[in-house]
């Protein structure tokens, strides 16, 4: 009995010295940011579930809260806009627009007897009533701020603000409608009719009977981009769907280009092409091509086509590109600013060499590779916004300790002053985060791998340890709080995890963002191989050597692909992982990657495709089930639109029959992305109570 006793005392006496996870979880963090006239901005924040609109204004800026939504529902707020003049806001309420499917239904974490639909909302910018628009997607306003544009069951609608008529739907066609755009006199919409293996740019105008479709042919047209006088739309084209298969288990280029089309003669002329390689393929980071139509007639766009996503400028009758942004770093959270002269961003470097794994605002003029950091330092700032003539910038400033809050920044004197500082709680446990080190290590194969440790102070000379594998993958972990919400979480609990005494490590593994094109396109990653699991073990091996680390308590957890990872490490090598938390992990790479039936219905398929099922299988961790011995904690939502509930259903039935012990826990009607806040503090603190179960007893 004595013996019991004492297993039990040390968990309870961990937690009494450490904040709860509760308290670690009560920053708020903002999702949207917007600017109008260059003095007015609007944000979104999550306060503990409760998301809100907040406003402010020159000369000072104070914050005022817009709406008053009081309940931790789940729904998200998004498409955040203020109009051309200042006195309209609107946003949308509802879906889930970080999911891979089903982004606009109704989310219901909640459990109401009605679920909320996603709808447009507008409000006044002075504050009012709040009026549900229509249920719908993605609004945009009109240059004049008369009308709002957006996405209903796949076609356009319109609303003129401040009307008592209802909204109206703008037209009807076949396919899609995304993407859509105003003409910059406010008279015409630019739009993308998606029609399966091909994808077309329509063109409406007010008070005309017909749509026109501009330079139509077989490919995949997107990103219409209106020029200055409107006379002219700089679009993205790509082949469309279809061809001889080509072998999957190797890369290969697929080709891209940018366009040009007059409106009145409806012709298209290309103006650059991607070179024919591997990194000239289509950039798959924040906002893809980004691509603009700005001043001095020149174009922008994203690329990776010199190993790193920078931003390039062209004439708009085409020429030799140039490299606005040249160095060792990326580029992230794109705008042009409301001139057309600049574009700000956030990226990778400045100048500390830690700040490869931080993000800084920087600016650079659309026709020379002039670029400044705005924000050096050892804080983190994103999603730059520039305001007052140029001047200032508006941006999301953290540092370690400091959650993500607006700021604004003084180009002058590079000060940031936080915005809405006052909303932190007075409990938020603040001066006990730790400062997370830069850790560099190699796998195996010879792979350079970064990774973030937070190492607890004092206690007993060797600790159990965890190592933390974020999702994506193409995403990094950084030396402070994260931009998206859901790394923000993962943030928080490794503070709340290293307060308890583990040693954490957050390893930024091949296939994410940061270190390059090479780094993050590898050619025998994920279900061609899944080479990025040597990263993750060999961060377990690492963590194995240091002195301040029990060997035999390592853990491991992540999300997503975070979890497949973590299963993979408990399935391969359960001598090295202790115990784990898979949290809504893909397990079987054939079934969610739809391979055995990717070619249902057709003649041919690729000639490696059975090489590839099999290749696939093997990088899947059911693969390896049968070496799987140390106990999971297996955590899902079912109502998950990114992975599908299955891959943990199936998993446990698999655990079952062999034995392996296991938790789970089902979350019923939230999403993969913990839209209900009172869901993440239940996940996450049954993750810390099995690993203090596991691994601190």
């Amino acid at each position: 009995m004595t013996k019991v006793l004492f297993f039990l005392f040390v968990p309870i006496y961990l937690y009494a010295q450490s904040p709860s996870l509760e308290a670690f979880k009560k920053y708020p963090f903002p999702t949207e940011l917007c600017t109008s006239q260059g003095s007015k901005i609007a944000f979104a924040l999550d306060e503990q579930g409760l998301r809100n609109v907040y406003v402010a204004e020159a000369p000072s800026y104070s914050p005022r809260k817009l709406t008053n939504y009081t309940q931790d529902d789940g729904q998200e707020i998004s498409s955040l806009h203020i109009s051309a003049d200042g006195r309209s806001v609107i946003y949308m309420r509802g879906g889930e627009h970080g999911s891979n499917w089903d982004r606009n239904l109704a989310v219901n974490p909640s459990g109401e007897l009605q679920p909320n639909t996603v709808k447009v909302i507008h409000i006044p910018f002075a504050g009012g009533a709040v009026k549900i628009i229509s249920e719908g997607d993605y609004p945009i306003i009109s240059p004049d701020s008369k009308t709002v544009a957006f996405l209903k069951a796949d076609q356009l609608w319109t609303w003129q603000i401040g009307s008592d008529t209802p909204a109206a739907s703008l037209f009807t066609t076949r396919g899609k409608v995304s993407q859509h755009e105003w003409s910059p006199d406010g008279s015409s919409i630019s739009f993308v009719s998606s029609r399966e293996d091909h994808a077309i740019i329509g063109l409406y105008k007010n008070n005309t009977p017909t749509i026109t479709w501009l330079a139509p042919s077989f490919s995949i047209d997107s990103s219409p981009r209106w020029s200055p006088d409107g006379s002219k739309i700089v679009f993205v084209r790509e082949p469309g769907n279809g061809g001889s298969p080509d072998p999957l288990l190797s890369r290969k280029h697929k080709t891209w280009g940018i366009f040009v089309v007059d409106i009145k003669s409806n012709t298209a002329k290309q103006i650059w092409k991607t070179p024919e390689t591997i990194r000239g393929n289509f950039p798959y980071t924040d906002g893809t091509t980004n691509l603009h139509w700005a001043a001095k007639d020149k174009i922008v766009f994203l690329s990776y086509k010199d190993g790193w996503p920078h931003l390039y400028s062209i004439p708009e009758i085409g020429g030799k590109e140039i490299l606005l942004t040249p160095g060792n770093f990326m580029c992230e959270h794109i705008s042009l600013s409301e001139d057309k002269q600049y574009l700000t961003f956030s990226a990778n470097t400045g100048p500390d060499a830690l700040d490869i794994e931080r993000r800084h605002a920087a600016m650079v003029s659309v026709d020379k590779a002039d670029m400044k950091i705005l924000s050096p330092g050892k804080g983190l700032e994103w999603m730059p916004l520039l305001i007052e003539g140029n001047k200032k910038v508006v941006l999301i400033s953290a540092t370690v300790q400091q959650p993500p809050m607006p700021a604004i920044v003084d180009l002058d004197s590079k000060k940031i002053s936080v915005l809405a500082a006052d909303l932190l709680p007075t409990d938020f446990p603040q001066n006990k985060l730790l400062t997370p080190t830069q850790v560099i290590f190699n796998a195996a194969d010879g792979v350079e791998v970064h990774a973030d440790l937070f190492q607890p102070i004092g206690g007993k000379t060797t600790k159990p340890a965890l190592v933390y594998i974020h999702g994506g993958p193409p995403r990094q972990m950084l030396l402070g709080w994260h931009y998206g919400d859901y790394y923000a979480n993962a943030y928080a609990v490794n503070q709340y995890l290293a307060s308890l005494g583990f040693v954490v490590l957050a390893v930024n593994y091949r296939l994410g963002i940061g270190y390059g094109h090479d780094f993050h396109n590898i050619e025998n990653g994920g279900i061609k191989g899944a080479a990025e699991y040597a990263d993750i073990k060999a961060a377990g091996e690492w963590l194995k050597k240091q002195p301040f680390v029990d060997p035999s308590k390592i853990g491991i957890y992540g999300g997503s692909y975070g979890g497949f990872l973590t299963a993979m490490g408990l399935a391969k090598d359960s001598q090295l992982f202790a115990a784990g938390v898979d949290i809504h992990g893909v397990h079987d790479f054939g079934v969610s990657r739809g391979i055995q039936t990717l070619y249902d219905g057709k003649s041919e398929k690729a000639p490696d495709y059975e090489k590839a099922k099999e290749v696939a299988w093997l990088s899947s961790p059911l693969s390896a089930i049968s070496t799987w011995k140390s106990p999971v904690l297996i955590i899902h939502a079912d109502d998950d639109r990114n992975v599908r509930v299955n891959q943990s259903t199936d998993l446990i039935n698999r655990l079952e029959k062999q034995g392996v012990p296991y938790e789970s826990m089902l979350i019923v009607d939230d999403t993969h992305h913990w839209l209900k806040w009172s869901n993440a503090i239940k996940v996450y603190q049954k993750t810390a109570d099995f690993f203090v179960k596991e691994l601190l007893k």
